[in-house]
């Protein structure tokens, strides 16, 4: 049976405020955002995520890094073209967009690190050996940031278990950064 995806006229009425508040975000109605409105609960959560996520110490570069890396490591059809679309608008440069995408090395060892530490968080379920926190430390991230990983990864494992779920279409303005993995994950 596909997945409900509601407008401001079919979406329950607790959502219709996240609706209106996503349409003029954006211009419009995201994919992701019309499947979220089915649980006002998961909606309201994931946009709280979001703009907790964006309040951290981390950059745009570096947002851009947790996101993506999850992202991809989670072969989310939907949020790798939507967050592509995202680091342009944050003016990510391309050689780290294409890097995450195409899973090659990033321009810097502290980029670097951080996707390492964020898809060791993803691929062990948060269990991280001394060795992979000590990196992480002398790449010159904080515990603060370990947990700021974390908060990442609660935001994202939203956007990608829905979309799996959901199967949600890619929004016809991401059409042209559309993604497929690669055969061969990342090694970290």
């Amino acid at each position: 049976m596909p997945f409900p995806s509601h407008d401001l006229d079919t979406a329950p009425q607790a959502s219709k405020p996240l609706l209106e508040q996503s349409q003029k975000a954006f211009g419009r109605l995201p994919g992701l955002h019309k499947v979220l409105a089915e649980s006002p609960q998961a909606y309201e959560a994931y946009q709280l995520l979001h703009k907790l996520f964006t309040e951290t110490e981390f950059d745009a570069d570096e947002l851009t890094v947790v996101w993506q890396s999850i992202n991809v490591e989670h072969a989310c059809h939907y949020c790798v073209p939507a967050h592509t679309g995202i680091a342009k608008m944050m003016k990510v440069s391309d050689d780290i967009t294409e890097a995450l995408r195409n899973e090659t090395p990033l321009p810097t060892a502290k980029l670097e690190a951080l996707r390492s530490f964020t898809i060791q968080m993803v691929r062990e379920r948060g269990n991280a050996t001394d060795e992979q926190m000590d990196a992480f430390f002398a790449a010159g991230y904080t515990h603060r940031a370990v947990l700021d990983v974390i908060l990442g990864i609660a935001q994202k494992t939203i956007s990608n278990y829905v979309n799996h779920v959901a199967v949600t279409p890619v929004d016809e303005v991401f059409h042209p950064l559309k993604w497929e993995r690669s055969e061969t994950p990342l090694k970290v």
